[in-house]
């Protein structure tokens, strides 16, 4: 159900967020603030933080940020519903009551959940019975104990044909809420109702709450088809929407920084048994986007731990479709397939829960996943067999929303295929450096004098602060090109007495919250939207008004950038944000090309060589560009009247300069 704006805003007035999270990390008071260790990942040094005033929490070495809201479905897995009607109850305030049919409709809900009470304690009887004997000796089979079996509620549903219904009509059950549950089958030749669930062990599905929404049933028959069958959907079951286990599993993932997605509620059972706690299931339906929000809740990085065999492997490759358009800054998945075509529960009888958590402990990422799906097997020595192979990740790729994750993506494929293509093509066949200039013995340069291109880092230290103080400056600018803003990788940094070293990255992304929550915010409401931890890095990079020194909104950029003296227009701005943008990106670029060089200098082939060259072919021509675009910009700054617009520029043959110095890229 949605929520009034004001009851949300009741529920936060009455619970302050210390009170909230202080439940989960021990803050201590700083300042105006209370900070702990992250909640989020391991750190030694608190980088966690909580605004009373503010009313939120941010957490700086994982970016997260939010309400108590928030914090709650982060850390407990709880869907936003359950979390404010868990708050509501905590505070002491009443949620609105429903619209009369609304009313009427959780009324049955709430009957529903009574009758699938009703049928997990009929369940869970007949199975202690003496006709219940079969299941009980598969379940010892399977070394399930009594406590594991008590604490998962497993039952036995009779081979007879209305057991359950005479049991439910017994206990005053009407056949509607029967069907109405899924318990049991309506014919359509109009014949006598019969229970779905015959002759086979049985496993209450439970929500976040715990409450049994569903049954899925294990076959006793061997020639009995389906194998497992699952209670259908109903107002309670959204099979989409679940996990099996979630609520026994949200603790110990938020504990564990993890949790292990397997295929079957069996294998979960077994994985449960052994000692690992944070595991649930999928209920044996494709990746759904409700199934990838809520693993996330419980953890930024799920483990999906498939089978090792040809089914198993064919829902990994199905998950990793699902996955990719959901993939968000902070949040993806890892792989583990396990040995042999075995199960979990195989696994851990032959070897030991040990075994089976080695196998997840090397789960790769989602990154990985895709490559090999997408390279194993495939032959790439023709152009056009390449061409299919790139347009294949290109159309992947493109699927991710967010573009921040859809760049390193890009990124990484056209570095990897690169490779990829060349190792197909016979170029770490072993050739030696010949006639024809092929590398020698000799470590490439990395630069003019020798030295490494990383030794060069705060070269473009300037360029970024610049950059971010006109963020702040034109925040409308900022918003527009946000997305591309939002990809771009910072690497400088603020040092202070007061909080230490700001990264420019964390500040950036502070930065873009504002923007994404305030609507049109001044330059001037930054100061006061930001978080405080950023307050000496804003005004380093900006400059708060001092009347009494004669100093304006912003005067540390228009120091470091004198071209905004003369007040140029929109048209002026908007290129000159791009052209920063377009530097920083460049720079991707030439970290490719170090990246590249570094990996020649080892494979030593005539390949590698051509390759690398063609790289920087392409690097300089987007240096001449922006070269290009340097000195137009120049000239138009000139035109506004000043001479000189700030420091040394980008293109050494320029006698007027626009952006700061940058050093030329690798030489060969």
């Amino acid at each position: 159900m949605r929520f009034p704006p004001s009851v949300l805003d009741e529920i936060r007035a009455r619970l302050p967020v210390s009170a909230v999270v202080g439940r989960r990390v021990k803050l201590v008071k700083s300042g105006r603030e209370w900070k702990g260790l992250s909640p989020f990942q391991a750190e030694k040094t608190p980088s966690f933080y909580v605004n009373d005033q503010k009313g939120f929490y941010h957490c700086f070495s994982s970016g997260k940020h939010g309400d108590i809201f928030r914090f709650v479905t982060e850390t407990e897995g709880l869907s936003f519903p359950e979390t404010v009607e868990r708050l509501a109850q905590e505070a002491g305030v009443a949620l609105p009551k429903l619209a009369p049919e609304a009313v009427e409709q959780e009324k049955k809900r709430k009957d529903l959940y009574d009758v699938m009470e009703i049928a997990a304690k009929f369940f869970e009887a007949q199975l202690q019975k003496p006709s219940g004997a079969p299941a009980r000796a598969y379940l010892t089979k399977r070394q399930f104990s009594d406590r594991t079996q008590a604490e998962f509620r497993i039952g036995f549903a009779p081979d007879g044909r209305d057991q359950l219904l005479s049991h439910l009509r017994a206990q005053g059950v009407t056949d509607r809420q029967m069907i109405d549950a899924g318990l049991v089958i309506e014919p359509d030749d109009n014949r006598g109702l019969y229970d779905r669930f015959r002759n086979r062990v049985i496993i209450p599905i439970q929500d976040g709450q715990a409450r049994v929404v569903a049954f899925g049933g294990r076959v006793l028959d061997p020639d009995a088809k389906p194998k497992y069958l699952n209670s259908p959907e109903t107002a309670l079951f959204k099979k989409g929407y679940l996990v099996f286990n979630g609520h026994r599993a949200r603790e110990a993932a938020f504990k564990a920084g993890t949790v292990i997605a397997t295929e079957g509620y069996l294998d979960a059972i077994a994985v449960w048994q052994a000692g690992m706690r944070h595991v649930v299931a999928t209920l044996g339906t494709a990746f759904t986007e409700e199934q990838i929000a809520t693993l996330w809740r419980y953890a930024p990085e799920p483990i999906i731990c498939f089978d090792g065999d040809k089914a198993g492997i064919g829902a990994a490759n199905r998950a990793i479709d699902r996955i990719l358009p959901a993939l968000k800054t902070g949040y993806s998945f890892r792989f583990a397939i396990l040995p042999g075509g075995q199960d979990p529960d195989d696994l851990i009888k032959a070897k030991g829960i040990d075994a089976f958590a080695a196998v997840t402990a090397k789960a790769i990422g989602l990154w990985d996943a895709l490559w090999q799906r997408e390279t194993d097997g495939v032959d790439a020595r023709t152009p056009d067999r390449q061409a299919m192979i790139e347009k294949s990740f290109r159309d992947l790729i493109g699927q991710i929303g967010d573009p921040l994750v859809r760049r390193r993506y890009e990124l990484s494929v056209r570095f990897r295929l690169n490779q990829y293509f060349w190792e197909q093509g016979g170029g770490r066949r072993g050739s030696k450096a010949g006639a024809r200039g092929g590398f020698n013995r000799e470590p490439v340069k990395l630069s003019a004098n020798g030295q490494n291109l990383s030794a060069h880092a705060p070269r473009y230290g300037s360029v970024e602060r610049i950059f971010l103080g006109l963020c702040i400056h034109y925040p409308d600018l900022t918003e527009r090109h946000r997305e591309r803003i939002a990809t771009l990788q910072l690497r400088g940094d603020f040092k202070s007495e007061i909080h230490g070293t700001t990264a420019y990255d964390r500040f950036l992304t502070d930065v873009l919250r504002v923007i994404d929550q305030y609507e049109g915010p001044e330059q001037t409401e930054f100061y006061n939207l930001l978080d405080p931890y950023f307050m000496e890095c804003l005004d380093f990079m900006h400059g708060r008004e001092d009347p009494q020194r004669g100093l304006l909104w912003g005067h540390r950029v228009i120091e470091a950038f004198p071209v905004l003296k003369a007040a140029p227009d929109e048209a002026f701005m908007e290129r000159c944000f791009d052209h920063f943008i377009r530097l920083l990106e460049f720079r991707e670029a030439e970290d490719e090309l170090l990246a590249l060089s570094t990996t020649a200098a080892e494979q030593l082939t005539d390949a590698w060589a051509e390759r690398l060259f063609q790289l920087k072919r392409d690097i300089e021509a987007d240096r001449a560009i922006l070269d290009s675009t340097e000195q137009e910009l120049a000239e138009m700054a000139a035109g506004l009247g000043q001479k000189t617009i700030g420091p040394p520029g980008l293109a050494a043959a320029h006698g007027s300069r626009l952006t700061p110095s940058l050093e030329r890229p690798p030489e060969f």
